[in-house]
């Protein structure tokens, strides 16, 4: 069989999460709104593609991806203390989305978005857990192929400007050469 670098991918599946023995479910990507990827780009889990890629249309699968594998271990060394000044606007406190349990968008110095958890709102500092939801926790998938194919040009060219740095990279569109005044929220994307 001829493994294909780039295949558009489409699958239905069921996520369990398991922890401490216990399985319980996290989410499910139905045959009517499946999950879709294309292969060797790493915009999945590693062991994830390595178990889908080969499949094909219509094959089933029921694999299960260690912790250390996925999200890793759950590190108390990731639940941090950050300023509450970060969560400004406009000169007052975020108290509408800054939450205890809320999930909020952040980005590191060196521009990469990521999610924490608020765990605490404390007078001058937020805590967050910056650690993954599924940290420590082994990631069982079921389910089925619907679609794997060769990625089309486009396809690849749509992925490569949605990952790639500069304007349209969020996918709020082209800035065009102004990039400052139009969907970008002021600015370029990067």
């Amino acid at each position: 069989m001829e493994t294909v670098e780039n295949k558009y991918i489409t699958v239905a599946y069921k996520l369990y999460s398991i922890e401490n023995g216990e399985k319980d479910f996290e989410e499910e990507a139905p045959v009517e709104h499946p999950f879709q990827f294309i292969s060797g780009l790493g915009m999945t889990l590693e062991p994830f593609e390595a178990q889908i890629k080969d499949l094909q249309i219509g094959d089933k699968f029921d694999f299960t991806i260690p912790a250390s594998e996925a999200y890793g271990e759950y590190d108390d060394d990731h639940v941090i203390d950050l300023p509450k000044e970060i969560f400004m606007i406009e000169g007052e406190f975020d108290s509408d989305r800054v939450v205890e349990g809320a999930v909020i968008p952040l980005m590191t110095s060196e521009g990469q978005r990521i999610n924490g958890s608020v765990v605490e709102v404390k007078e001058d500092v937020v805590v967050m857990d910056m650690n993954h939801p599924l940290a420590g926790c082994d990631l069982n998938f079921t389910g089925e192929v619907v679609e794997s194919r060769p990625a089309t040009n486009e396809e690849l060219a749509e992925v490569a400007r949605m990952m790639g740095d500069g304007c349209g990279s969020c996918g709020c569109g082209d800035c065009g050469d102004g990039c400052g005044d139009h969907e970008c929220g002021g600015g370029c994307c990067h």
